[in-house]
């Protein structure tokens, strides 16, 4: 099958309140539209706030092509998706950031009154496409498990729970396990608060919500730290007010925000990581111009791929200050994630019927 709109080549797709429905599944009409794109010979992207080995507990059974890419955590991790069965293929790593040791120590000291919504994110995917214990690391169990109590028993095997956090991040020169992340979970009015203690800090800022400093992701040509030659380094921090003229960026904030919930998740990201800054520097490799990228996501944290895209898509399901953003924007606004949005969206931008 051909598609009519030979621009697109590369199509980058959230996976929670974009692919998947409520019930956590792809229905069968955008799985068709997915395999659709892929047989038309364009990429398929998927990009997440899960971290990989979580994602891939839905994508795996998908039959993706093996080389598609996962961009996960936001934007701080991309793997091939690999393949499983007879002759299983091994995923592939592509691109990782971390937060470096002085920023991650820094950041558990600077949200001290909010550390029992907490969680350390680390990068331990095995062979096999699994976290082992650790891979999630907490100090208190029992405000995340009132906030996000299904996912915190979905992910209870990889856990572990050490107090104080910072014992998580040792470090004997030679030998730092970095985590990729943090998140901060619970009511969306506790979280505003969170977000507003750490952007406290020059360093800091959010990505795509308007609360932060700029609605801007990218950082020069849009490519993190850490990728393509860029090294992920720590940096000073200087304390507010200080002499320092011109503060070095430490974290990128992601906001993703569910009314119907009342809950809020901060993801606290090495600077210039987004989902956005990913895409691009994927799409780089391929040859892929920005305008020929279709994005479509359903929240704050997928701003920064829309805004990088020369076709966006926000669901229907989308926050309401979102949807008011995304028409200042030119973003089209599609079908909700309960009604085979991601399906229309590809079909339209393709001319296709999958």
């Amino acid at each position: 099958m051909q598609a009519a709109n030979s621009a697109i080549r590369m199509i980058a797709i959230d996976m929670d309140g974009t692919l998947l429905g409520n019930d956590g599944r792809v229905s069968p009409r955008n799985l068709a539209a997915l395999l659709a794109a892929e047989a038309a010979g364009i990429e398929i992207v998927v990009a997440t706030g899960r971290r990989h080995s979580y994602a891939m507990r839905v994508l795996r059974p998908l039959g993706l092509h093996h080389a598609s890419a996962l961009v996960s955590s936001n934007g701080t991790v991309t793997r091939t998706l690999g393949s499983f069965g007879d002759q299983p293929i091994p995923s592939e790593l592509i691109a990782r950031t971390h937060l470096p040791h002085a920023t991650a120590l820094w950041l558990c000291g600077h949200v001290d009154e909010f550390r029992n919504a907490l969680v350390l994110t680390f990068d331990r995917v095995g062979p096999d496409g699994d976290d082992t214990r650790g891979a999630l690391v907490v100090e208190h169990l029992e405000e995340l498990n009132a906030s996000i109590g299904r996912w915190m028993a979905a992910n209870e095997p990889y856990i572990a729970h050490v107090n104080p956090i910072e014992s998580a991040l040792t470090d004997d020169g030679t030998n730092y396990d970095a985590p990729i992340q943090a998140m901060l979970c619970g009511t969306i009015d506790r979280m505003a608060r969170a977000e507003a203690r750490l952007l406290e800090h020059p360093g800091i800022a959010a990505s795509g919500h308007p609360s932060g400093r700029s609605g801007k992701t990218m950082i020069g040509d849009g490519v993190p730290p850490g990728v393509s030659g860029v090294p992920s380094q720590a940096v000073p921090l200087p304390e507010v007010g200080s002499e320092a003229t011109e503060i070095a960026p430490i974290i990128t904030l992601h906001h993703t925000e569910y009314p119907d919930r009342d809950l809020s998740i901060l993801d606290i990201l090495p600077a210039g990581c987004s989902k956005g800054a990913a895409i691009l520097a994927l799409a780089a490799t391929q040859g892929i111009d920005p305008s020929q990228i279709l994005a479509i996501g359903d929240n704050w944290n997928d701003v920064s791929m829309l805004e990088i895209a020369g076709n966006a898509v926000l669901m229907d399901n989308g926050p309401d200050d979102l949807k008011a953003l995304a028409l200042t924007r030119n973003w089209r606004i599609g079908r909700s994630n309960t009604n085979d949005g991601v399906a229309e969206a590809i079909e339209t931008a393709l001319g296709v019927a999958c």
